[in-house]
């Protein structure tokens, strides 16, 4: 129940202190002034004082660096990123997701976004429309694909307009899952907590 507790403190944080950041990596504070210093450590210092600010994508940048878990960064759920240049799509399932305690969800429109949100965001599933504006949706999969770091992330496609051949094209490249808009959200969502194993 503490890690709970500990989770959900940092949750939301966007901003941490040098303090709260060596509460988080369980280091000295001196650490992580340190490699902050140095440039190790991004961030940025408040105008007219010596304070030192990091931003949490920086944070979590060090600590994946210097192979510290991030666990207590999170709030428990897992980590969905729903790529989507629909935003009917995208507010449907931010409506539905954040009643389900099991998920926190962050949502991107191109696959450019996509791209750096899940270098950042290190999602544990992607939900990815198979016609973005920028890029299809194999080429997301191969990408993903080929980063060894994010070889455990799942991959469902949806999409509307998709032949078998192009279904099988895409499980090639790498989707773990293919489901034809339009669906039913709580199907789709049953599956991903299929996917990532969780009740």
């Amino acid at each position: 129940m503490a890690s709970d507790t500990i989770a959900s403190k940092w949750a939301d944080k966007k901003i941490f202190t040098t303090g709260e950041a060596a509460e988080v990596c369980k280091v000295s504070q001196q650490t992580i002034i340190r490699c902050f210093d140095s440039g190790r450590l991004g961030g940025f210092r408040v105008p007219g004082s010596k304070f030192r600010r990091i931003p949490r994508a920086e944070l979590i940048k060090f600590m994946q660096d210097n192979d510290i878990p991030t666990e207590s960064l999170e709030s428990g759920g897992k980590r969905v990123l729903v790529v989507d240049d629909d935003p009917a799509i995208v507010d449907l399932f931010q409506d539905a997701l954040a009643r389900d305690k099991r998920f926190e969800v962050r949502t991107a429109a191109t696959g450019y976004d996509a791209g750096m949100l899940t270098e950042s965001y290190r999602p544990h599933l992607i939900v990815l429309d198979y016609m973005l504006p920028d890029v299809n949706g194999n080429v997301v999969c191969k990408r993903i694909r080929e980063n060894e770091e994010l070889r455990g992330t799942k991959i469902i496609v949806v999409s509307g307009v998709v032949n078998q051949a192009e279904i099988d094209g895409l499980r090639a490249a790498g989707a773990d899952e293919f489901i034809k808009k339009p669906f039913n959200v709580q199907q789709l969502i049953d599956r991903m907590a299929s996917l990532l194993g969780v009740n």
